[in-house]
């Protein structure tokens, strides 16, 4: 047991890195799933909902399916309670109407505002521990990490 406990906790830096990401990024989640759940909501639902407002208020299946990180076969799935609670809804594309677009409907956008502010501040309050200049900082390199 001795050799797997020291594989697993004498980690090369670029892997002490990942592992660093994965366990903060991890407990962001977790904080702002917490403040999704005491208002009775599903913090993925909401985060395909705010996929759908940063492309403008529609979008393609695949594409929202790939910015979510899930299979083209699955988004019709997950897409299902967002529509039977009417904040999304599927219409025709406008210049293909093989294709369909999931279009962020008034009471889809209403549930953004009502409850983003808070999931804000409560994350916000997390990355306070960073000053304005770390913050850059942090961005930038992740930002080169993506590119």
């Amino acid at each position: 047991m001795t050799d797997i406990h020291k594989y697993v906790t004498e980690q090369p830096l670029g892997v002490q890195t990942f592992f660093a990401l994965v366990d903060t990024t991890a407990r962001l989640i977790g904080i702002s799933e917490k403040y999704w759940s005491s208002k009775g909501l599903n913090g993925a639902r909401i985060r395909m909902l705010v996929e759908i407002a940063k492309a403008g208020g529609s979008i393609l299946p695949s594409m929202l399916a790939g910015r979510i990180g899930v299979t083209k076969a699955n988004i019709s799935v997950l897409l299902v309670p967002l529509e039977q609670h009417g904040y999304i809804r599927c219409t025709s594309h406008p210049e293909d109407g093989r294709k369909r677009m999931i279009v962020l409907t008034p009471e889809g956008e209403g549930l953004l505002w009502e409850f983003m502010p808070g999931n804000r501040a409560v994350i916000a309050e997390q990355l306070d521990k960073l000053n304005e200049s770390e913050m850059r900082k942090l961005i930038t390199l992740l930002e080169k990490l993506q590119g």
